[in-house]
C-alpha cells in the first residue's frame, strides 16, 4: 500500500480532506481538556495537531507505522510522544488512555477487530473508543469519481470499496466483535473546493494509497485516459468535492482474551444488543 511516501505528498492529495475531518471526528468523539489521548495511525498528524490544540501536547500520544508520517507528525505537533509502531500491537500498558482514536486507519490494518481491540485494551474501562472511514462502497468518498472511471475502462479493477468498515453498519461490526460495547455510528461529511479540475487532479498522481498503487501499475497511455474520462465528468472551473466518512464510537471494557465474548446483562453478545444507530450526521467545509 503506497502509504511510505513523503508526509507532503500525502498532504497534497488527502490532507484537505483529512483536516476539516479531524475537527469533525474529535467533536464526534467527545474530546474535552483533561483528557489523554492516543491517536492511532496519525498519518502527517492531522488528527493529532487538532487533539494537541484541544489537550495540550503533552496529554496526546500518536502512533504509525510509516517512518515519514512518524517524522512528520513529530516535527508538526512538538511535545507530542509519536512512535512507529502498528495498531495490532500497541506499546501501551493497559488502560493508558482516556480515549483512542483512529481516523482514516481502520480500512488499512491487517486486522482491524485486532486493532480495536488493541484501543480497547490500553483504554480505561468506560472510555471512549472511536474511528472513522470513508465511504468508499456507497460512492461517497473523496476518490469516488476516479474509482467509478477507473471500473468502467478496467472493470477487474481493485479499489477500497471492499476494505473494512467502509459499508453502512460495517464499523459497528467490527467494534462489537472487538468487545467494544454501547456503540454508536454516525457521518461526517466534509466539502472541499478545487479552483479547477488540472488542481483536483495532480494529487492523483502523487503515488499515495490505493490509487497512486493502480495507475503506478498501468500505461501511461491509460493514465492519460483516466484523466480525460475524470475531466470530461467535472467541471473545468471551480468546483466543490463532498465526501462522507462513516464514524462509530464505544466504550471501553479493559483487557479481553483473543477468544472471549463480552455479554451484556441480559446475556446476548455484545454485536446483537446495545447498538444504536444515529440518524443525521456532522458536516464541515474545508477552510
Amino acid at each position: 500500500m503506497g502509504f511510505n511516501v513523503a508526509a507532503e505528498l500525502y498532504g497534497r492529495f488527502m490532507g484537505r480532506y483529512s483536516e476539516p475531518l479531524s475537527a469533525l471526528f474529535s467533536n464526534y468523539a467527545g474530546i474535552a481538556p483533561g483528557q489523554r489521548v492516543l491517536d492511532v495511525g496519525c498519518g502527517p498528524g492531522a488528527l493529532t495537531a487538532r487533539l494537541a490544540e484541544i489537550l495540550g501536547p503533552q496529554q496526546v500520544t500518536a502512533i504509525d507505522p510509516s517512518p515519514p508520517f512518524v517524522e512528520a507528525t513529530s516535527t508538526r505537533c512538538p511535545g507530542v510522544e509519536v512512535r512507529q509502531g502498528v495498531a495490532e500491537q500497541l506499546p501501551y500498558p493497559d488502560a493508558t488512555f482516556d480515549a483512542a482514536l483512529a481516523q482514516l486507519v481502520v480500512h488499512f490494518m491487517r486486522d482491524p477487530v485486532a486493532g480495536l481491540r488493541e484501543m480497547s485494551r490500553v483504554t480505561r474501562p468506560g472510555g471512549v473508543i472511536a474511528a472513522c472511514v470513508w465511504d468508499h462502497a456507497g460512492g461517497h468518498g473523496p476518490v469516488s469519481t476516479f474509482w467509478e472511471v477507473v471500473h468502467e475502462l478496467d472493470p477487474n479493477a481493485g479499489d477500497e470499496s471492499q476494505l473494512a468498515g467502509v459499508r453502512e453498519g460495517e464499523l459497528v461490526r467490527l467494534f462489537t466483535d472487538a468487545g467494544i460495547t454501547d456503540v454508536t455510528d454516525d457521518r461526517l461529511t466534509v466539502r472541499v473546493q478545487y479552483r479547477d479540475f488540472d488542481e483536483w487532479w495532480e494529487p492523483y498522481t502523487l503515488g499515495v494509497g490505493p490509487v497512486g498503487d493502480y495507475l503506478g501499475g498501468i500505461s501511461e497511455a491509460d493514465q492519460e485516459q483516466i484523466r480525460r474520462e475524470c475531466a470530461r465528468r467535472l467541471p473545468d472551473t471551480s468546483f466543490v468535492v463532498t465526501a462522507e466518512a462513516w464514524a462509530a464510537r464505544g466504550s471501553g471494557l479493559g483487557v479481553l482474551g483473543p477468544d472471549e465474548a463480552v455479554e451484556t446483562e441480559a446475556g446476548q453478545p455484545s454485536g446483537e444488543h446495545g447498538q444504536q444507530h444515529r440518524p443525521g450526521g456532522l458536516v464541515a467545509d474545508q477552510p
